[in-house]
Order: structure tokens, then sequence, then C-alpha cells
């Protein structure tokens, strides 16, 4: 049976993981056949652990050229993710891009109009959009099943990290290094997953930190208050500080209201819809008669297993992505509104921010980023930047 010809580009802590899946078969109709990194220990680290099969590449100019691969993987730090996906399409690859997209909607539109010229697969590596979890919320909100949206709170702040963490690498929590902190880092599955499930927000306004008790640059606090065109309204509140954290996300609507904590997903359910209710009741005080269900969600939860398998069986046989290339902007564009609206101190649109404004405030942030200067100048001239 055919089989799809695997390279990765960037074999870090995710490459790495995505380099045994693929090496050791657990990918159906996949196979590994080149990596490529600029560091020399994480290519030895591939002669050792990967199949005598798998050539190395110490550029991405020399595994462009010579790599014997029908789909490339970027998995290398963010700012290159679109210059490299970019350079993959046109190489006439299919890509699958880990996540984020990339640092800032500029570029990653950039990227996003090339793949549209491409008859090539374009993914993301949103791996959560495999949970059976968040698949039932989706179709709960998808079907109706809940009705209108009125309030949507997600507080995600169990990504503690404690000061060491940041300081195990030079270009952790910087500018130049990493274009971000915990909305670039830690919450680009969330803030995908978010829009995902109930659409993206028409405005947001949002309040960010940066370096509470921590040493760091980028912002690792984030309050941000959203609405919806339908008049509801959404709250997003994350860090990496606080400890023990919470990952609750909740969903009011009119047929009730919608949890989901550890992994289970409770709907207390209005046996009549609330505007209903209000309609029709004349007894002063009172509500709906409401049920609490524990929400099944059965099936596996394949993560990025998941997410390679799908690719895979988009580019060779035409099956529908589960997360398409051209919405990794949408969760991008909901982080870059949330910092511009903090830097300009003004409500942003998502769906239609000022990306030249974005891309020059950054640009201010990064010139003066306390990473290596060296280091500052080879980002500013990393291929797609401007």
């Amino acid at each position: 049976m055919e089989k799809l010809r695997f390279g990765i580009i960037g074999i870090g802590n995710m490459g790495s993981s995505h380099a045994l899946r693929l090496d050791k078969g657990e990918i159906t109709n996949a196979t590994l056949t080149a990596v490529c990194d600029t560091k020399p220990a994480r290519l030895d680290w591939a002669k050792e652990n990967l199949s005598d099969r798998v050539e190395r590449f110490d550029s991405d100019e020399s595994f462009f050229a010579n790599a014997k691969i029908d789909a490339v993987l970027v998995a290398v730090p963010h700012y290159e993710h679109p210059s490299l996906c970019i350079e993959g399409l046109h190489r006439g690859l299919h890509v699958l891009c880990e996540k984020p997209a990339g640092v800032y909607t500029k570029q990653v539109r950039e990227m996003i109009a090339e793949s549209k010229k491409s008859d090539k697969v374009f993914g993301m590596m949103f791996n959560q959009r495999t949970n059976p979890v968040y698949k039932k919320v989706k179709d709960l909100v998808d079907s109706g099943e809940l009705g209108d949206l009125k309030r949507v709170v997600w507080i995600i702040t169990n990504w503690y990290r404690s000061q060491s963490y940041y300081n195990s690498s030079d270009w952790r929590a910087t500018w130049v290094g990493e274009g971000g902190g915990v909305l670039l880092n830690q919450d680009p599955h969330q803030l995908d997953l978010w829009q995902w499930m109930c659409g993206m927000p028409s405005r947001i306004r949002a309040f960010v930190k940066y370096g509470v008790n921590r040493d760091i640059e980028v912002e690792n606090d984030v309050t941000a208050y959203a609405e919806y065109a339908n008049g509801a309204t959404g709250l997003f509140v994350t860090s990496t500080h606080e400890a023990p954290g919470t990952n609750r996300f909740e969903i009011s609507a009119d047929r009730g209201k919608l949890v989901i904590e550890d992994d289970i997903v409770t709907f207390w359910r209005n046996r009549v819809g609330e505007k209903q209710f209000n309609a029709e009741y004349t007894g002063g005080f009172g509500q709906p008669e409401c049920w609490k269900c524990v929400v099944p969600t059965p099936g596996e939860n394949p993560q990025h297993k998941g997410i390679l398998n799908n690719f895979t069986d988009a580019a060779l046989h035409g099956a529908k992505l589960l997360a398409p290339g051209e919405e990794g902007i949408r969760g991008l564009s909901i982080s870059n509104a949330m910092h511009l609206s903090a830097w300009t101190d003004s409500w942003v649109d998502p769906s239609n921010l000022d990306e030249d404004l974005f891309y020059n405030l950054l640009q201010e942030r990064i010139k003066n980023s306390t990473f290596k200067k060296t280091t500052v100048e080879q980002t500013l001239s990393v291929k797609g930047t401007h």
C-alpha cells in the first residue's frame, strides 16, 4: 500500500516525539524518511534513536533540495513556521505545521495565501480537536442543543511555570526568542478551541500583565473580555504563576449551562428555554425546571497521533482535515488582538485587527528584548518576516 513519506524540520521536544511515532510505524500508511535540525546534538539523537533509513540534514536548504519526502512537518521556533511552510508548499509538498501558525497574523496570512495556490494538503497540529470532550461540546453548540449562547468563560490558569523553567534557555519568555508568553506558548490550543466551539468574538478588550512574579519580559497573566455579534459575552483568563491553577470552561446559553472541568462535561439543561420561560411565566420569582446531566463523551483521544493519521489520510485519499491550515490564523488573531488591546488601551476586532500596527509594536519589543542582539538581527531577517 502507498505510504506518505514524511520529513520533519526541527526535532526538539515536539519534533522528536513526532519522529518517533512515524519511525515506529504508529501512523497508518506513513513513514519517516528525513529529519532536519541545525543543532548537532539533535542530529546525534536522530542517529541514535531513529532508523538508518531516516536521512539527516543540518539546514533547511539541503533538506528541501535533497530529502526524499512527500510531506513536511514544521516543528521549529514560532517565527519560522510561516516561512518554512511556504517553502514546503513551493516545493510541491504537503505541509503540516506545529502550533502556533506563527507569531503575527500578517505573516500567517501570507502563508495561507500561498497554500490556496497549491493543490497540496495544508494542516495544523491542533491535536486537542481530537479530544472527545471538546468534540462533544462543539457538537452540542453546532446542533443547536444549547440554543443561543449568552456567556462563555474559560479560566485556564494551570500552566504553572517556575523561574527555573524560564531560566532553562535564554530564548524562553523573550520577544525575540518566542514572540510572546502564555498566549503564544501555552494557550494556542485553548484559543483555537474557543473559536472552534463558539465562533470568533466580534471585539476584545484585554488586560495583560508582563512578568508577574517572574523575571521575564513577555505576558504571563491575561484577563480578556469579549463580545459576540449576537450579544453574548466572553471571558478568557490565563496565567503561568498560579498554584494550584484551574481549567474550567463554561458556556451559558438559552437551554442551560455547560461546564467542562476535569474532562467531564456537565449539562444543566433547562426543560424549557429561558427565552420561552420568560415570555410565558407569570409567577414572579421562579426559573425553568433544570436537569443536571453528565454528558457521555465516548471515543478515543488520539491527540497528535490522531492529527497525523487524519493528515496522512487527507494527503493520500482526500479525507477531510480535522484542522485545516487556514484555520490557524483564527486563534492567533485572538492572541494578537489581546496584545494590541493592551498596548493601545482600546477595543480590538480580532477578525479585522490592524496588522501593520501590531507588527510595528511587536518590532519595538523585539528590538528592546533582553535576548542577544545577534539573535534579534537573525529574527528580523527570517524569511517572510518583512
